[in-house]
């Protein structure tokens, strides 16, 4: 496909991201910012949440991991759903009911400050990984598509999608995530969905005979009650979705900040609940797909790469699929990892100008704090840069894919420290709190090693995170102070009312 062709896709594309931010960011303030002044509308911030938790890794590897594990996936899909509503009935009302803006605010009221301030490092450390992990995938797509052909350097292709992120995010923050990710969540679907067509055309089938085909093939598979030491597991599966949906939304400053934005906690469960059921059938699509372009390869004799990530980006790029599968491939993996990177980005400025540098705190004035939060702003995007392109200087997938499994096991303390915030109503001894934080996830890192060495074999999955959370919340009843009962009191946050 003509790099030329996609470069004006894309300008077109960025243009109307621009557009966006230019008319939702008028009038902006912190508020506006970091909450969207509690004015979002439920069902965009539903649909746009779709985008934000279909990253570009989920929308290149869900269809190639289809030949290895089949619609093994779905199980999890499944558990998602049950994760999602623990989410709305949960977590939710407490975040509503102490108005919070970053959602670790909760840790210094019930624990301390050093609860409070290890469990935001922690998601500064994990979303700064991921989120240069995701844009690096899509940077790298780019790089070979369109930038090594007009001899641009990869540090200067991601300085100017730094650029571009920080030019629609930087006025208007959350208010303008809001429908950039709207916008984002379409492309994405809509690449998704023509793919689909196309490759249907071209086995010559109709959807029935599309699903008949899947469900004859040998990637059809979608239960898996047989082997416990498997990784595919229904049990491993299920109960992980749950955890994980637990953790990476509802403990998750990214993915709260948006329900926040509602109007208020019944907006906000509504939103949960319709985005955690509208998860289930896109996923189910996008394993679909990969299910119809391993029969496609088949059919054509083409050989299936080694690494099964480059099924769909090889068929959609490389001339064996019809034109337009490029355009909106291309497209859509750059929607997919913008809407998980400007959230992200957004997400790790709140935290870090709340909890880190506490602007709401400290004797500033209004204009202060929003030039103190813009610089931050630039300088969490520089940092992301900067990560970017030392993944790329290190020049091996599997140590970077090793970086990103670890930032993973962080989220393990954050699920401990707020289960045992809930569910027990002791103090801790605060200021030890970030050592059981940091020996936690490293003693389920030899834990995974271990495994199939001790236990005959077994393969250690999502279950490491309820591990990781169960060893947490065990140093922490360690660390409890039997003499007193807690007595947490309401997190100080911003004026901003939020009315159930």
């Amino acid at each position: 496909m003509s790099p030329t062709l996609i470069i004006i896709v894309l300008l077109a594309y960025f243009g109307s991201l621009l557009a966006i931010s230019y008319i939702t960011g008028r009038n902006a303030d912190n508020g506006s910012f970091f909450i969207g002044n509690r004015r979002s509308p439920w069902y965009l911030v539903a649909f746009g949440m779709v985008g934000t938790s279909i990253s570009g890794v989920t929308f290149i590897s869900v269809p190639g991991e289809v030949g290895i594990n089949q619609f093994a996936y779905m199980q999890m899909v499944l558990g998602f759903f049950f994760g999602y509503w623990i989410v709305a009935k949960v977590l939710l009302p407490i975040y509503y009911k102490y108005n919070l803006t970053s959602i670790y605010t909760y840790l210094d009221s019930r624990f301390g400050r050093t609860s409070y301030k290890t469990g935001s490092a922690f998601f500064l450390l994990s979303r700064v990984i991921g989120c240069s992990f995701r844009l690096f995938l899509m940077v790298s797509v780019l790089q070979l598509a369109v930038f090594d052909a007009w001899g641009i350097p990869f540090e200067l292709t991601v300085v100017g999608i730094m650029l571009l992120i920080l030019l629609y995010t930087f006025k208007g923050g959350i208010r303008t995530i809001v429908f950039t990710d709207t916008l984002q969540t379409t492309f994405m679907l809509a690449a998704l969905i023509i793919t689909i067509i196309v490759v249907k055309n071209s086995l010559g089938l109709s959807i029935g005979g599309v699903v008949n085909e899947i469900c004859q093939s040998d990637y059809s598979r979608l239960w898996f009650f047989d082997n416990p030491k498997e990784k595919t597991f229904f049990w491993k599966q299920f109960l992980s979705g749950i955890f994980i949906v637990i953790v990476m939304t509802g403990l998750d400053q990214d993915m709260m900040q948006k329900n926040l934005s509602c109007r208020n906690l019944k907006d906000a469960q509504k939103n949960m609940y319709w985005y955690g059921f509208a998860f289930i059938p896109v996923n189910l699509l996008f394993m679909a797909l990969g299910a119809m372009l391993y029969i496609y390869a088949g059919r054509n004799g083409i050989a299936i790469p080694e690494q099964t990530d480059n099924l769909y980006p090889m068929l959609a790029t490389q001339g064996y699929l019809p034109q337009i599968v490029a355009l909106f491939f291309v497209v859509g993996l750059v929607a997919a990892a913008y809407s998980s990177a400007d959230s992200a980005l957004t997400a790790l400025t709140t935290a870090f100008s709340i909890d880190i540098l506490e602007i709401e705190h400290r004797n500033l004035t209004g204009e202060q704090q929003t030039r103190l939060r813009k610089r931050v702003h630039i300088g969490i995007a520089a940092v992301v840069a900067l990560v970017i392109i030392i993944f790329n200087r290190l020049n091996d997938r599997s140590v970077i894919s090793a970086i990103y499994t670890i930032a993973g096991y962080t989220y393990g303390p954050l699920l401990g420290l707020y289960a045992f915030g809930l569910f027990t109503k002791r103090p801790v001894c605060d200021r030890w709190v970030w050592l059981v934080a940091v020996v936690s996830p490293l003693i389920c890192i030899v834990l995974n090693w271990l495994a199939p060495k001790l236990l005959g074999g077994y393969k250690m999955g999502y279950e490491l995170l309820m591990i990781n959370g169960a060893l947490t919340f065990a140093g922490l009843w360690i660390l409890q102070k039997k003499s007193d009962v807690a007595q947490p009191s309401a997190p100080q946050q911003s004026h901003t009312n939020a009315t159930d």
